[in-house]
């Protein structure tokens, strides 16, 4: 396969306060005996480092605080090779911010306080992209933790280049109309699917999906894989069998491979396998990017 090309990211900048305990706490109970780590995250930085792992030249639009978050989590994507030089720094706002807690299973609660990446909108977008001149074989991929209009604006700059369009629509809500009109390739989790659709099923909610936008729609299944539904038929990916240790980041390591597999030229359904294998990677340690050095291997 063709080396990666021009992945370019908008999404969400946070930074993951995580406490680990034994078993995830019911409503009103409080769970101790647990420990602590910070790690670097949100949805956008996430995918774009596991893009770039892949080997893909990576841009990420975005916006954090003027803090000590918001630094670090500059200096730690650039490290990862994501351009980093179109990300808006915004003072008098925080970074955004992710609590999670994480049982002895690797299954998470999470609670998000966007901060900065609440206030990316369009016109940021637009400014953002100014200059940004990506291959005619690059594309796009975007999730729900920034807004609808800034969503907007970076699908009406991938429609003016030619540029394949991904979406990772979570937080599920309603879809844009702009993915619908680009046939943009959605990448919801099972729950999001249901979300989405009212369809408890994976595959019914895949189809009903893909009849909307027009386009391949891949449902991610945890340990259960993938299910494809596209141009090339409808097929179930199943993942490897790993010991999970974190379940965090895992859709995000899935979208990013995705995303870098396609840039490379691959058909869907071979970059979807690739993608399954790297989400399953991506699992293995704690943090949503601590599994995901192993992902170089498979670029």
């Amino acid at each position: 396969m063709a080396a990666a090309g021009d992945v370019l990211v908008v999404g969400s900048i946070n930074v993951d306060l995580v406490v680990r305990v034994a078993r995830l706490p019911a409503t009103g109970e409080t769970v101790s005996g647990g420990t602590f780590a910070q790690h670097h995250g949100g949805k956008g930085a996430n995918q774009a480092v596991a893009a770039a792992r892949m080997g893909a030249t990576v841009t990420l639009v975005g916006a954090v605080g003027d803090d000590e978050f918001g630094r670090a989590a500059l200096v730690d994507l650039a490290a990862e090779g994501v351009d980093v030089s179109r990300v808006k720094v915004l003072s008098g706002l925080p970074t955004g911010v992710a609590v999670i807690v994480v049982d002895e299973r690797g299954e998470n609660h999470i609670a998000v306080a966007p901060g900065a990446n609440a206030a990316l909108d369009g016109q940021m977008v637009k400014t953002a992209l100014t200059g940004y001149q990506p291959r005619p074989d690059g594309l796009l991929l975007a999730n729900f933790e920034v807004s609808d209009d800034a969503i907007a604006a970076a699908v009406r700059f991938a429609a003016g280049r030619g540029l394949r369009v991904l979406v990772n629509p979570a937080p599920a809500r309603e879809l844009p109309p702009e993915l619908l009109e680009m046939s943009a390739v959605l990448l919801p989790n099972e729950h999001e699917a249901e979300a989405l659709t009212g369809e408890h099923e994976p595959l019914d909610a895949a189809r009903l999906l893909a009849g909307r936008t027009g386009a391949p729609v891949i449902v991610t299944l945890g340990p259960g894989g993938a299910l494809v539904v596209g141009d090339e038929g409808t097929e179930r990916l199943p993942a490897p069998v790993v010991e999970v240790v974190d379940t965090t980041g895992a859709g995000d390591a899935f979208a990013g491979a995705l995303a870098a597999e396609l840039s490379a030229g691959g058909s869907l359904l071979d970059a979807a396998r690739v993608a399954v294998r790297a989400a399953s990677l991506s699992v293995t340690a704690a943090g949503a990017r601590e599994g995901m050095p192993y992902l170089a291997a498979l670029g």
